[in-house]
């Protein structure tokens, strides 16, 4: 992904093997039909004994809704407020795929695509390219006079097969990545002033919020329930329309995500 080809990136920079590497995502969904596509992408799960018996992405992101709802008894009215939020950024993201708001009654009503996840809880299959350059500190002035420094920077990973997960209202990957980041940098949850995660569907930004440490297990819905994702909030989240209105081009998100976070 973008991100992991950044983090490698980065390594090599670090450990003085070039002084300037270009990180470059690039995907074209649309050449492939749906199915299509919704295989090519199961293939980052279990191809074996999951996806040939239905657990697909939205499948398995569904378990993952059912389960959170089920556990902390939420509503699915949380979700669609995630969604609210993401077309309303998205609206105003002229890169985005679609840039349109979305009434919490249509985020919260509309057609069913794998229950309780429904079509504004769920990403777009889309087209799209990003990069991003990583130098050497003693060459950063050659690209820009407002670099972004990488001060902390960690990568984790989960069992592939759904059956071999503890839970199914975290990701136990993600949570590694974020304390490896949050300790390289000496800095924590609190200190951010804005982040990206990634929501490809709206459960997997709630997840994200606590993951990544913003908020405690089953607390993540009050961040959105009281706008503090929002961008004049707590911690302003995803404020480019986020995977769900501005668009998920697997190769290219994990680049697209760090350019707005240089952007911000």
């Amino acid at each position: 992904t973008g991100t992991a080809s950044l983090r490698a990136a980065w390594g090599m920079v670090s450990a003085g093997l070039y002084d300037v590497m270009l990180v470059l995502g690039v995907e074209q969904m649309n050449r492939v039909s749906s199915a299509l596509a919704t295989e090519y992408m199961s293939r980052a799960g279990d191809m074996r004994w999951e996806y040939p018996y239905g657990i697909s992405f939205p499948a398995f992101y569904a378990l993952m809704a059912t389960r959170y709802m089920s556990e902390y008894d939420m509503p699915h009215d949380v979700l669609a407020k995630i969604s609210v939020k993401s077309h309303f950024y998205g609206a105003q993201n002229p890169k985005a795929h679609l840039p349109k708001e979305v009434s919490f009654e249509e985020a919260n009503n509309a057609v069913p695509i794998c229950r309780p996840l429904n079509l504004y809880d769920c990403s777009l299959i889309t087209d799209g390219a990003a990069a991003v350059v990583i130098a050497a500190e003693e060459r950063v002035k050659e690209f820009t006079d407002r670099p972004m420094w990488i001060r902390g920077i960690g990568a984790g990973a989960s069992e592939m097969m759904i059956q071999d997960r503890s839970s199914l209202t975290s990701i136990p990957g993600a949570k590694r990545a974020a304390k490896a980041a949050f300790d390289m940098a000496g800095l924590k949850p609190d200190d951010m002033n804005m982040a990206q995660v990634h929501d490809c569907f709206s459960i997997a930004e709630l997840v994200a919020y606590e993951d990544i440490g913003f908020a405690e297990p089953g607390k993540g819905r009050e961040l959105i329930e009281n706008k503090e994702v929002y961008i004049d909030g707590r911690i302003p989240i995803n404020c480019d329309g986020g995977l769900k209105s501005k668009g998920h081009p697997l190769g290219a998100t994990g680049t697209s995500m760090t350019y707005e976070v240089m952007k911000q």
